[in-house]
């Protein structure tokens, strides 16, 4: 492995993009979703890892509500299967929570493993009485704030781009 290299994708990343997360997910819907996302929407931010001239692996961001407050929903993250555990996932994480942050959005929300996402400080999003537009347990919800003033008592419903409904069913 080389050096990585994160960056935010480009035109020509988008077959190298949808390649790497089938492969990571071992199935096609997750792809299709981010295909389907990027052409649905322009207020994505989507970043890839790059190993020489490899992509490797890609995250993205795409808007979310939480009440009447405009966020961000952090998936798909994917990761070529043969650099999993690579640290690159988390690497594609902290670039984008970083970007997000600078740019003032207040919370990211994620549906994911509950002993991976807290380390970036993520929070069961109950904790702040916010629930999931589906049933999901408790611990897989999570929430991050990054500006606290405009979270201060914000709680309810968070609701994901309606694309994410056809992968949910």
């Amino acid at each position: 492995m080389g050096t990585i290299e994160i960056r935010e994708e480009q035109p020509g990343d988008v077959e190298a993009i949808h390649r790497v997360v089938e492969q990571a997910f071992g199935q096609p819907q997750e792809a299709q979703l981010v295909d389907t996302l990027r052409k649905n929407c322009s207020e994505l931010l989507s970043l890839v890892a790059v190993d020489g001239d490899d992509i490797v692996g890609h995250i993205l961001f795409s808007p979310a509500v939480l009440a009447d407050v405009h966020g961000m929903g952090l998936a798909p993250m994917a990761v070529t299967p043969a650099q999993q555990r690579d640290g690159i996932g988390s690497r594609l994480i902290r670039a984008g929570l970083a970007i997000l942050e600078e740019r003032g959005c207040p919370f990211v929300i994620v549906l994911g493993h509950a002993d991976y996402y807290p380390r970036f400080g993520f929070e069961p999003a109950s904790a702040r009485g916010v629930r999931c537009e589906w049933e999901v347990p408790d611990d897989v919800f999570m929430l991050l704030v990054l500006d606290e003033t405009t979270m201060n008592g914000v709680s309810g419903l968070a609701r994901y781009r309606p694309e994410f409904a056809e992968l949910a069913d």
